[in-house]
């Protein structure tokens, strides 16, 4: 792991696209802007864990009766 110390205003570059700077420090919360591509997906680690959690449940759990593939029916004639 990379460790860095910033002040405020000041950032760090990742891939040439991908700033992170810190915009303020108050005791101990530092609040932090990133500025990324679109294509980047940005999450706190507590829903990345949630996401993992609540896919492991799904993954477990039966499908609820309208995800369930349907049978096929038989056909009725006209009169019957």
């Amino acid at each position: 792991m990379l460790v860095l110390s910033r002040k405020v205003d000041q950032t760090i570059v990742i891939q040439g696209n991908i700033t992170i700077k810190i915009l303020e420090i108050n005791g101990d919360r530092v609040k932090i802007g990133i500025s990324a591509p679109r294509s980047v997906v940005i999450l706190r680690q507590e829903l990345t864990e949630e996401i993992k959690k609540e896919n492991l449940e799904a993954a477990n759990s039966p499908a609820p009766p309208e995800a369930r593939p349907l049978l096929p029916t038989a056909k009725r004639s006209p009169g019957s």
